[in-house]
């Protein structure tokens, strides 16, 4: 049962799953590169996120899949790549579960994303994926897929918890 989504709020498919908690009134939060750095600028105080002390990036992708209970990684390609590819190794490393949802190669995304909340009795879920700039629309295509799989089905009463429930 989702309690709370958390990213880092780069933009695209990171974003997308912030924005998705904010619209329904969900928790949400996460680890933020320090000075609340993003490749748009200083990331919007909307988002209730903690600096990490340092401005790297990678501090905040391995904190986000270290202290969530699952990640699920969205792009629009099939192959996953650069920073995308770090978060899968993080959550291995920290013996989280995790899935890769590409647009490219699966015809229910949000089912499938549904499946690893419930399979692995995930709380806290990191959403992690593609920049807007590597993948112009991943936005469009995370907010969908998180949005459908939480908040939208009346299939999906009971899968969250907390405020903004079925």
């Amino acid at each position: 049962m989702i309690t709370k989504i958390v990213s880092g709020a780069q933009t695209g498919a990171d974003r997308a799953g912030l924005d998705v908690a904010i619209r329904h009134g969900f928790p949400h939060g996460g680890w933020c590169p320090k000075g609340r750095k993003a490749e748009d600028g200083a990331i919007g105080g909307q988002y209730q996120l903690v600096e990490t002390p340092s401005a790297n990036y990678l501090q905040r992708t391995e904190w986000n899949a270290r202290d969530s209970d699952g990640t699920v990684v969205l792009t629009l390609a099939r192959e996953v790549t650069g920073g995308s590819l770090r978060t899968i190794e993080f959550a291995k490393k920290h013996k989280r579960p995790w899935i890769h949802i590409s647009r490219s190669g699966d015809f229910s995304p949000s089912v499938t994303l549904q499946g690893l909340v419930k399979d692995h009795d995930i709380g806290i879920l990191n959403v992690a994926g593609s920049r807007e700039s590597k993948e112009p629309g991943i936005w469009k295509c995370a907010y969908k897929v998180s949005g459908d799989a939480f908040f939208w089905r009346e299939e999906n009463q009971g899968i969250l918890g907390g405020p903004g429930e079925g």
